[in-house]
């Protein structure tokens, strides 16, 4: 193996210190643990524990060596180094902020302090940020990261649609505003049938939140067509679906608001994968286990706020709401 330099870990040095106790030269333990032997009689010098009242004590340990190295390396970490700013993180991380978000939004300002989001997530999982429990303001509130897994698909119903491959290009590559999508959340079966709409523009990812009593295809749609009626019509101009059957009622919406409908092809709900995000935002303050018979308006509007005022990377960390209203604005001067 190559000599190279990276840090020790706790293995190497209880490796280490054992070699050491047994007057093992320095080349060999080098050469064994793979390492340059600068490296080896860095750790050693470095992190070697002294004690002026029992100097029998004094060596190279593992444990102790492995204990001035964390601390040393803390001393290095901005969060730690500037308790100020690990508020602010904190605050925007229960506000809903992604630490991708919160470190893209800081070099748009231009904080004269930044971090990066991986700055953020390694603290949240170092000892620190475990034993301030840091990990629950995280978005998936997890204590360690995990890959993506598959999503299970349910069976569809509905057949007399427009079909995404025929959506034009413009719409699909996000050129032009004022195309939506749109799915459904449910809750557990024990609290009812009331669930919510969740919408969102695709350029924009401006999300609306709507309570509908029950599944029904019909009364879902008029909430639509009453929640979008009071846009500029360039500003609703398409809503995707998937094929679930409430969304059966979709040519209500032509009729309503002259909007067209656009529908996932079977079992391919991830087509539309921009409100399939904003639902796993939305999860945060409407999990499975909320009573929906609680919700109210007011409420749902204001979790539509929080995520409509983050900072998004797709949107060069500007937040829905600023890039929604300009969009508006620009169709206001275009009329006039």
């Amino acid at each position: 193996m190559g000599a190279h330099y990276c840090h020790l870990k706790l293995d190497d040095r209880r490796k280490l210190a054992k070699w050491l106790e047994a007057k093992m030269p320095i080349s060999e333990i080098a050469d064994r643990l793979g390492r340059d032997p600068s490296t080896i009689y860095r750790d050693i010098k470095r992190n070697r524990y002294t004690d002026a009242d029992l100097p029998e004590l004094n060596g190279y340990h593992a444990l102790a060596a492995q204990d001035k190295y964390e601390k040393r390396r803390a001393l290095h970490r901005k969060m730690i180094v500037h308790p100020d700013l690990k508020a602010a993180i904190e605050d925007r991380l229960k506000a809903g902020w992604s630490p991708e978000q919160i470190a893209g939004r800081m070099r748009l300002e231009r904080h004269p302090i930044r971090v990066s989001n991986e700055t953020i997530y390694r603290f949240a999982y170092s000892k620190d940020g475990r034993d301030a429990q840091f990990y629950r303001h995280l978005p998936e509130h997890r204590r360690r990261r995990r890959s993506c897994g598959f999503r299970r698909h349910t069976r569809t119903h509905i057949f007399d649609v427009q079909s995404l491959s025929h959506r034009p290009e413009r719409i699909s590559e996000r050129d032009e505003f004022g195309h939506w999508e749109c799915d459904l959340m449910m809750f557990r079966k024990e609290h009812g049938k009331v669930n919510v709409t969740s919408l969102v523009e695709r350029v924009s990812r401006f999300a609306v939140v709507l309570r509908n009593e029950d599944r029904q295809s019909k009364p879902i749609m008029e909430a639509l067509i009453q929640g979008l009626a009071l846009l500029p019509a360039d500003a609703r101009q398409s809503i995707t679906f998937d094929r679930g059957t409430e969304f059966s009622a979709w040519k209500h919406l032509k009729a309503g608001i002259g909007a067209d409908a656009w529908f996932c092809d079977p079992q391919a709900p991830y087509q539309k994968g921009t409100v399939e995000n904003t639902n796993n935002r939305l999860r945060k303050y409407l999990p499975r286990s909320t009573e929906p018979t609680d919700l109210t308006n007011r409420y749902l509007r204001s979790i539509c706020q929080i995520l409509n005022s983050t900072p998004r990377k797709c949107l060069g960390y500007q937040t829905p709401a600023e890039v929604f209203q300009t969009k508006l604005l620009e169709i206001q001067n275009r009329m006039e």
